[in-house]
């Protein structure tokens, strides 16, 4: 038998028997490691949950900002505040335009939240505090809308939904771009960073007056135990 021949004998024998493993595989199933299952279809469906700026991926559902106005002032305004103004320590919702490049800036839905899509999942995941993901489709959508309104992005009369998604246009939208430092800071790369003894030692320069907490540089022990 020639060289030839043998070769191919081998070559179609290690095909066929990849061909039985694949089926063998294809009819066993996922390899199974001992650990865990495999998520069923309702488990990746819970999951599965974040909407796209453009509102592909919003569940159905749909919501005043009447509606939305009962729900804030239930689940909502304790923390927040009636007018978003937030109440203590918890977030500021509504206001703050035009704060952004000032030294003080005010990060609302209004002033700050590019897309509709950000403030509807992050309600959708993270809120009411303490009890998160408790609210209805409906009162999702409502809630939302409330907050849009608090922040003069929609007037009191509009309904959002899957529908009315593409409507809503966020005051910071232009605010955000892809990073963009590989072209934009090239130029201060240094290709052969110093990685060892790249500095003047390190000096004490001071000592503090009331307290000498600083430690001796002999001794490495406090003036004042």
């Amino acid at each position: 038998m020639s060289k030839l021949v043998k070769f191919a004998l081998v070559v179609g024998l290690t095909l066929a028997l990849g061909n039985v493993a694949v089926a063998q595989a294809e009819k066993s199933g996922p390899p199974n490691y001992g650990i865990g299952h495999t998520a069923t279809a309702q488990q990746i469906a819970g999951w599965d949950i974040d909407i796209r700026p453009d509102g592909q991926g919003a569940p159905p559902g749909r919501g005043s900002v009447k509606d939305g106005e009962k729900v804030y002032m239930e689940r909502c305004a304790a923390c927040h505040g009636e007018f978003g103004e937030s109440a203590g320590r918890w977030p500021q919702l509504a206001q703050g335009k035009g704060t952004l490049a000032s030294h003080d800036p005010v990060k609302t839905v209004g002033s700050y939240f590019p897309y509709l899509s950000s403030v509807f999942d992050y309600v959708r995941r993270a809120m009411p505090f303490g009890d998160a993901e408790s609210l209805s489709n409906d009162e999702l959508y409502a809630v939302v809308v409330y907050v849009l309104n608090l922040n003069d992005i929609v007037d009191d009369k509009f309904v959002l939904s899957k529908e009315t998604w593409g409507q809503v246009k966020m005051p910071n939208e232009g605010g955000f771009y892809d990073d963009d430092r590989e072209k934009t800071e090239k130029a201060f790369w240094n290709s052969n960073p110093c990685m060892k003894n790249c500095g003047p030692p390190v000096k004490i320069t001071g000592r503090a007056q009331a307290v000498d907490v600083t430690p001796d540089e002999k001794t490495q022990k406090r003036g004042v135990e």
